[in-house]
């Protein structure tokens, strides 16, 4: 027994993450994370992330990639049922629509929990700009 709690391991992935995101892509990734949940919530899991696949953009990095990239990586190291250890962020939509319900819901759960220890590690690491 390895004495970490699945809520430990969220915490300490998802910071690890968030602390790697350039700063360039930080004011544009900080949105994202805060809107993910809700949006999870209203339209679904596979409807969140094919908004975040619409914008990739095989020629220049952003955020959107950068965040499913991210989720593909924590949820990977969750084994959830139906969804592999090597997901990507550009498979992780796909994989997402092939699951069965129960499937989906376990991964629907396990993002939003997830999104928690994002916007935490978002609030926690990234500087305000000052004000003017």
């Amino acid at each position: 027994m390895s004495g970490v709690t699945r809520e430990q391991q969220r915490a300490t992935d998802a910071y690890a993450r968030v602390s790697a995101v350039p700063s360039d892509l930080r004011p544009d990734y900080k949105p994202r994370v805060h809107g993910l949940g809700a949006s999870v919530l209203r339209d679904g899991l596979a409807a969140a992330l094919t908004f975040l696949e619409r914008e990739r953009d095989p020629k220049e990095p952003n955020a959107a990639m950068l965040l499913l990239e991210d989720l593909a990586k924590v949820l990977g190291k969750a084994r959830l049922p139906g969804l592999s250890s090597a997901l990507t962020g550009e498979t992780l939509p796909g994989a997402v629509r092939k699951l069965g319900l129960e499937e989906y819901m376990l991964a629907t759960r396990e993002t939003l929990r997830l999104v928690v220890w994002f916007r935490r590690a978002v609030q926690a690491t990234f500087k305000e700009a000052p004000r003017a």
